[in-house]
Formats: structure tokens, sequence, C-alpha cells
């Protein structure tokens, strides 16, 4: 009869669960204002005004040894004015001549001492912005959020250090306006703080506010900045125009009206800023042009899907944060998938002509990438705790150029698009609580008819919702988002037909391939829950489900649709020095999958763990197992199809970061339980620091790859499909250079060069006979009668049923790819936020039908391949106003 007061007994147990508490000591430091005669910048801290503040200190060692005193003593000043904060750095050293330091570019000073500022000017306990620099005056800023748990390097506000070294240490000396920071609208500003110190040769880290290195956060452990009051808040207009000059230079062709040998471009846009309030900005680019920027890696990619490349253009990079909706949990592949993939803006056309759809030619010019002709953005949090996000663009209706016996025509082939993107978040119980929403759209302009197979629009949408409490000890994620197209009925078959759907699976019961269709829906989410920190145990369990109609490629990432996924992790920190250790880590993983009709797509675990040891050498290592269970795609849009489990062994180990030549070295090696495939790779780093300003990295990898089950071709025969496979003997090898010179903070030289080679070859050729069998049940290998080869067409024919006859045929598959790709980068920021770049890229590539594979014939005959040059120059200039 009671029962309802054990109810609320456990209500309000619960409810004290949920509440955020901060029970730890929060230290507060003050900015002191001045009103005349600001600090002039030049790292000396001898200007009058700085008198006006006194010294803080008191900082806490966080590395090696939790909690001790610091090797060496740290001070500090804050001052300001209507329009800056200015800070004062004296990082004092007993050694000074150990001190390390290195000219760098911007954002890499990966090997030297330095400084970082914190400020959480949201005030959000979430969100802070970085400022840092090491002892030659090298900027690093970053946005971290997620407290801490997220960063974006790319992030490059307008600010101002100057550095000095002196025979008791070094000084840092900052002028940060706040034009560049994000904060609300009142009289009296209260920020979060904190200030990091690493004193390199000995890896030590010291902290202004101690943050312990178990927490389950960092934001959240800021101290406070107060004393800042009455600033004058601006628009923050900024304008950065830019002019450039391009010359394209490659290989002539006889008779091939687009290969002159030589292609001049004169181009120009316009990037902006515009401070909407205190804390929203409105950023902006028309005619962006990305010229300067790394080319992607070579690979050659032999599955079912598209492969990911990360975002490296500044525009879609800065501020990306807020727009941020992974659909998984987990590393891999599965945390690339995402709703918002700005890869998609700007991509390569989606189109090339068809003899089909009435286009005949003999030569084209095709685009490599979809212009942008504008694209806008509206980002920040505000005061309220609601951070907003609002992406527009527009690309432009590409088109190639076709020669048809002289005669010369214009195709399109990729529509004008426009694609939106919002996305909101809401923090509530002093940023324990978020709750979020994101919708994105993209419409295509398909009024001509030979475009029909794209979509005409796609849309989706997602809430997101995290809670975390006792101190962020614990945390709950929930994530639901659907997907609706519209189309024509070619379109969305295509769709239904793609990797990552397979309705046309002939043994598919809960899905089938309607042609009639011209919309698409579908939905997923997530949900985790876990323990993420204030202990040496941490752990999480979670799933994940995607409808079998879910599409979000149009603007997002997905690989796979029709899934039902299940995770369970348990990690063991151990962040103290112990014995000969520095650092330990081990973690256990467990997962399942299964599609919608109840089929078991995955099984498996994952044990691995690792070592930093106190002379700072470090080993990782991990073993992981793949249990046998059922592909979705292993045969291409045919019957679901058993693959054979295996085991995975990986290993990492390198060397002490703090000397001038380090090195690494990771190997990966896979053996399947059928016995024949298997596959190993090596990799080895070797950074060479040959002085303050010149540095160089090389990367050599090789990979083995032997296949028992790689898929070729799906023929007809006797109205019934043969799904063709081989067995694959890979060979890839590659090599990754980059020489870094930075003869001042300013100026820096970057070259960046990869050969890539990769040669396959098959043989015992096989068709599928029972897809769902265990082992050598599945297939039947060709005999040598069935079987014949023509060397003059390159062919392979099958006479399967001995008849005398051709049954069907395929091309040779075997391959030897090689590609050189090379950047050379002099960037010189000749005044703030103002930027000159000359810059060289060249590529060569080499192909033919032989998997033969010999590294230094293949080296050879890719350098003796022509060329493909660009040469850039690109100036912007920064204005404010």
């Amino acid at each position: 009869m009671y029962w309802y007061r054990y109810l609320l007994l456990m209500l309000s147990f619960l409810w004290g669960l949920l509440q955020a508490s901060d029970d730890f000591p929060r230290k507060t430091c003050r900015a002191y204002p001045i009103h005349s005669d600001p600090p002039k910048i030049d790292g000396q801290l001898n200007d009058a005004c700085w008198a006006l503040a006194p010294f803080q200190d008191t900082f806490v060692q966080i590395n090696p040894v939790e909690k001790s005193k610091p090797s060496q003593k740290t001070n500090f000043k804050i001052l300001y004015d209507d329009y800056n904060l200015y800070i004062g750095i004296i990082a004092y050293d007993n050694e000074p001549d150990k001190i390390e330091s290195q000219f760098t570019r911007r954002d890499e000073i990966n090997n030297s001492d330095f400084i970082a500022v914190g400020l959480d000017t949201y005030f959000d306990r979430r969100t802070a912005f970085i400022f840092g620099t090491n002892p030659s005056g090298v900027m690093f800023d970053l946005l971290i959020y997620e407290d801490g748990m997220r960063q974006d390097d790319s992030w490059d506000p307008i600010w101002e250090v100057k550095t000095s070294i002196t025979d008791s240490g070094w000084i840092a000396e900052m002028r940060i306006p706040f034009s560049q920071l994000r904060f609300a609208n009142k009289k009296e500003q209260i920020w979060g703080f904190q200030i990091l110190r690493k004193i390199y040769r000995n890896q030590e880290e010291d902290l202004w506010q101690y943050v312990p290195k178990n927490a389950a956060g960092l934001v959240s452990y800021f101290g406070n900045l107060t004393g800042i009051k009455n600033i004058k808040l601006t628009h923050r207009i900024e304008l950065l125009p830019y002019t450039l000059s391009q010359l394209h230079t490659f290989q002539t062709s006889s008779g091939n009206p687009f290969t002159q040998g030589r292609d001049l471009q004169l181009d120009f846009g316009l990037d902006g800023k515009f401070g909407l309030t205190s804390d929203l900005t409105i950023d902006y680019t028309i005619n962006p042009d990305f010229g300067q920027v790394e080319a992607d890696p070579s690979e050659v990619n032999l599955t079912a899907f598209e492969t990911f490349f990360k975002e490296k253009r500044p525009f879609f990079i800065e501020g990306k944060n807020i727009f941020e909706f992974p659909l998984s949990f987990g590393g891999g592949g599965m945390s690339q998938e995402k709703i918002f993939y700005s890869r998609r803006i700007g991509r390569k056309p989606h189109y090339y002509p068809q003899a089909a759809d009435g286009f005949n030619f003999d030569y084209i010019d095709l685009p490599e990438h979809t212009r942008i002709l504008g694209a806008a953005k509206l980002s920040g949090k505000t005061q309220k705790g609601w951070s907003i996000g609002l992406l527009e663009a527009v690309t432009n209706n590409e088109q190639a150029s076709i020669s048809n016996q002289g005669k010369k025509q214009k195709v399109t082939v990729e529509p004008l698009t426009n694609y939106f993107v919002t996305r909101l978040q809401k923090d509530f119980n002093k940023g324990n609580t978020s709750f979020g929403s994101i919708i994105t759209a993209t419409h295509r302009d398909l009024s001509q008819e030979h475009l029909n197979f794209l979509v005409r629009s796609a849309y989706s949408s997602g809430i997101d919702f995290r809670h975390q409490w006792a101190n962020k000890t614990y945390a709950f994620d929930f994530k639901f988002f659907t997907s609706h197209l519209v189309g024509n009925p070619r379109a969305i078959t295509l769709i239904q037909k793609s990797s990552a759907h397979y309705f046309q699976r002939p043994d598919a019961k809960h899905v089938h391939l309607d042609t009639t269709l011209t919309t698409f829906s579908g939905y997923g989410g997530n949900f985790s829950f876990g323990r993420y920190g204030n202990s040496n145990w941490r752990f999480a369990i979670g799933g994940e489900w995607r409808s079998p109609g879910l599409e979000l490629n149009d603007l997002g990432y997905m690989r796979q649709a029709d899934k039902l996924f299940q995770f369970t992790w348990v990690g063991y920190r151990i962040d103290n020095p112990i014995g000969i250790f520095r650092r330990v880590s081990a973690n256990f993983s467990q997962w399942q999958g299964w599609n919608f009709a109840g089929d078991k797509l995955s099984a498996g675990a994952s044990l691995n763990g690792g070592f930093l040891f106190k002379n700072l050498w470090g080993v990782y290592l991990g073993l992981n197992r793949q249990q046998s269970a059922f592909s979705t795609y292993l045969l291409r849009g045919g019957p679901l199809a058993r693959y054979t489990g295996g085991w995975n062994f990986w290993f990492n180990g390198f060397s002490n970061n703090t000397r001038n030549f380090q090195t690494s070295l990771s190997t990966e090696i896979s053996f399947n339980d059928d016995h024949i495939s298997k596959s190993y790779q090596l990799r080895l780093g070797l950074t060479y620091k040959a002085s303050d300003e010149l540095n160089f990295e090389l990367n050599p990898f090789y990979v083995f790859n032997k296949d028992n089950l790689q898929y070729v071709a799906t023929q007809n025969f006797q109205d019934e499909n043969r799904y063709l496979f081989a067995r694959l003997v890979q060979n890839t090898f590659g090599l990754i250079f980059r020489l870094n010179f930075s003869p001042t903070a300013k100026l820096s030289l970057q070259y960046y060069g990869q050969p890539f080679i990769s040669a396959g070859k098959y043989s015992h050729f096989k068709r599928i006979t029972n897809p769902r069998a265990r082992g050598n049940q599945r297939f039947l290998e060709f005999n040598a009668d069935q079987i014949h080869y023509n060397m003059d067409a390159k062919v392979y024919t099958i006479d399967e049923d001995l008849d005398g006859n051709m049954d069907y045929s395929f091309g040779l598959p075997d391959f030897n790819f090689k590609e050189f790709r090379s950047n050379l980068v002099i960037r010189w920021e000749y005044r703030p936020g103002s930027t000159l770049f000359l810059v060289w890229s060249q590529s060569k590539n080499d192909f033919v039908n032989k998997g033969n594979f010999s590294l230094f014939k293949n080296l050879g005959n890719l350098f003796k391949a022509p060329p493909d040059n660009i040469f850039l120059i690109k100036l912007n200039y920064w204005l404010t106003f």
C-alpha cells in the first residue's frame, strides 16, 4: 500500500543522479582595464600599463606526475581595453639553453615548448577558443567543443603575438581582438579560462586550473576570468578578396582539340565575415578557389563502397563543429558516416556523356570538380545556450566539351544545385544536457533529360540528445534521423540498386525493387550509455539501426542501410607513472550486427592496449576476431553470401618524440579461416629535425593482400546470373615525403610528394554456386577446359557447360596502377590575415592491364610518364571595418 513512496524515493534518487555537480575547487583570475597607451606587442612586457596588473601563478603539473609541483615557474597577467584582450606570460626556465623551439607553419608546433590560453567566452562549459605560441613566435589556434571531445584546428582568427627568449626563460605577449571572439552582449563578462604550458624536453605539462587526467571533460573544468566590463561591440566586418593566376601544362595529344599543352586562367573571388551579433557570425564566399590545398592521397578501391576523403577546404572546415552529426559510434569507417559531408559540395560531376543519351564523341574535356558559385553560413552560440548553424551553397551548371569529327558541343554533366543545412542545439543544466536537430536539403535543376538519373530533391533530418551527470562521469546519447528523396523513377531505381541498399537481391524477403517509385524514405538512430571519466575504468554500451530505405548520400556520407548493430566497450587506463611506465591503457570491445530480416551481418571482438614508457618510447597493439557471417554486398546485388571469419593483429611502436630524429613502425597482419586469404602491411615513419627551421618526414609503406574471393563481374547465362570471383594477389607500395622549411613565423615552404604503385593479379577464377554455404562449398572453380584467355583481345571466355561454345566472357581484370602526386606551397603572411601563395602541383599516372609487381621497374615507368603541372599564384588581402 506504500508502493508510491518507494516510487517517489526511486524517482528522487534518479533525479539526483541526473543533476550537474561541481565538486572541485574552481580558480578565478582577473583582467585589469587600461584606458590609454596599450602595450606594444613586442614580447618584452616592459610597457607601463603592465604594472597595473599583478602576476598570477599557482600552476600544477598534470603530466607526467599528476598534482605534483611544476619543475619550472610560470606567471601571467591579463589586461583589456575597449577592443582587445592582452595576455602576458613569463615561462621561467633555469636551463634556457634547453628550451625547444622551432619555426614552422602556423598550427604545426609539434616539436617545441609552447603556451596555450583557453577562453570559454560562451561560458557554456563546453566550447573554448585556444590561442597559443612557441618560443619562436609561431602561432597556433583551435576551437575545441563538446567539452574537449572534438577540436577544429582550421580556425584561424586574426590576432597578434610576439615572443622573446631571455636568460631566465621565455616571454609571450598576446593581443586578442574581441572581434575574433564570440560572447554574450552583457555589461560584465565572466568567461571560462585556462593556461597550459608544455616543457617539451621532458614532456611536462602544467595547468593553471587543475583538470584530473581521468576527467570526462576539459572545458567544464576551466577556471573563471572576471573583471571585463563595458567592452565595445562591433559588427566585425571582414573582407578577404583574392586574385589568382594559374598556368596548367600537360601532354599534347595528336588530333585532340582539348590537349593543346597549356591553359592559362585568371580568376578572382571574395571571402568575408560579418558579425550579426556579438555571438553570431555570417561567413560567405563567392567563387572560392582551393588551389593551395593538399591533394587527396592515391588509392585503388576494389570495394563496393565510395572512398571517404577528409575535408581540407578552409571555408568548410572552419566552424564545422556546429554542423557535426555523426551516424555511428566507434572508429574506422563507421565514424566517417554523417548526415552532412561537405565534400559533396563542389564534387566531381556525376554524369559522363553516353551514346545511349545521344552523345557521340571522339574526345572530351571533363571538369575535375564542380565550381562553387557562392556559399554562406551563419554560425555561433547565443548567451541563452543556442548553437546555431545555417549553410547555403550553390554550385554551377557544369559542362563538358565534346568533339565529334571536329564538331564541338557542350554537354551538361552536373546540374545547377542548391545545398542547405541547418543545425540547432540547446544546452541546459549548466551544459550537461543538450538537445539538437539538423535538417539538410539538396535541390537540382534537372530540366535536361539525360540528367534524370539524379535525384531531384533530397532531404534529411535528425534530432540528438545528450545528458551527462555525476560531474560528467556518466553520459547517455540518443539520435534519430530520417531521409526522403524525390525524383524520376529512373533515379529512385538507381538508388535502390546502389551498394548502400541492393534491393535487387533475389533472396531478400523484406525488401523488393520497385521501378515505379518517385519517392524513397527511411529512418535510423543510435543510442549509448557509458562511463567516460573520473575513474580508471570506462565503459559504454549501445546500438544503432538503419531502415532499408535510409539514403543520405546526396549531402551526407553513408555506406550501408538495412542494419541493426550492438556494441559493448570496456577500457582501463592508468594515467600516472607506475614502474617503468608513464601511461598504460587496455580496451575490450564486442559487437554484433544484423539486417532487418534477422540475418547476422557481423560478430566479433577486439582486445587492444598499449604502454608509454618513462623514456617516452611507446607500444600499442591489438587483436581482433571477426566471426563468419553474411554479406549483403559481396555479390554486388546478388543474394546474401557468407564470408569467412578471420583474425587480425596490429602493432604500433614509436620512439621518443622529443628527439631530433624520431621513428615509428606499425604493422598489421590478417589471416582468414579459409587458410588462403591473408594480408599484411608495414609502415615506417621517419622524422628528422635538421634545425629549428627545417624538418623532414619520410613514410614508406607496403601492403600485401591475398584474397580468395575477390569480385570480378556478374554475367548472365541461361537467364541466370553468374557471380564471378577470383583469387587476387595485390602488392601496394607508397611513400609519403614531406619537407617543411620556415625561416620565419610568417614565411613557410612545404613540399608533399607521394609515389604510389598497386598491382593486382587474378587467378583461380570461380563462380558462386551456394552463397550461404561454408568454406569451399560456396563456389565452383573453373577448370582448364572451361576457361580460356585470349591474349590479343585481353578477354577471358567461359564454356561452362563444355559444349564447345562460349557461354560468356569478361575482360582481363589484372591491373598495375601507378601515380605520383606532389604539392610545393610557399606561404607568406605579409600582413595579419593577408597571404601570398606560390604553388606548384604535379601529377603523373600510368595504368596497364598487367598484374606483375616490380618495384624499381614500376617506379621507373611512373617517373617516365608525362607530367601534368599546375603553377599558381594566389594573393589575398584582409580588410576589416
